[in-house]
């Protein structure tokens, strides 16, 4: 494996141990206010970011690389509002997307074609990901302050699809 390009894999396993981890404090929070289907689904969001590092992790192993498992920093824990909660879900799933760009310019650069190949995956994830999170803040926008809002919010959570992934 091109050196340089393992440690961008490296990177973007702790990228995404740090969004399972946010996302699991993000599921605690909602879990302690109350809104069980919010907290059901950022479980469900950590669990995936999970799987996501373990994919990362078989590939660069079974490409003859070395995985490093990151240690984590404490993720974030004190929300205002459910606002600030969703933006940091939005904002995080930006910032995934902006490194697995740069991981895809990388290989193109180093002609690592296969590692392009496997990103791929990662990227229309990202896609269905980022527009998943905007349709929830979208919504949450339109819904405001309004407690009875929230709590319609939090009941339906999980049926709720982006335009761009609906079937």
């Amino acid at each position: 494996m091109i050196p340089e390009i393992e440690k961008l894999l490296n990177d973007q396993v702790k990228y995404e141990a740090k969004a399972s981890a946010q996302y699991l404090s993000m599921a605690s929070w909602a879990d302690t206010r109350g809104y069980n289907g919010i907290a059901d689904f950022f479980y469900m969001q950590s669990e995936e970011e999970r799987v996501h590092m373990t994919k990362l992790v078989k590939f660069i192993n079974e490409r003859s690389g070395h995985a490093i498992i990151p240690a984590i920093d404490q993720p974030r824990d004190d929300f205002k509002s459910l606002m600030e909660l969703f933006e940091t879900f939005l904002e995080s799933e930006e910032f995934v997307t902006a490194k697995i760009n740069n991981v895809i310019y990388e290989c193109l650069q180093f002609k690592d074609y296969n590692v392009h190949n496997f990103m791929q995956w990662y990227v229309a994830e990202q896609l269905e990901e980022e527009a998943v999170a905007r349709t929830l803040l979208d919504k949450l926008k339109i819904i405001g302050d309004d407690k009875s809002g929230h709590y319609l919010f939090d009941r339906d959570i999980n049926t709720f699809q982006a335009p761009e992934t609906a079937k």
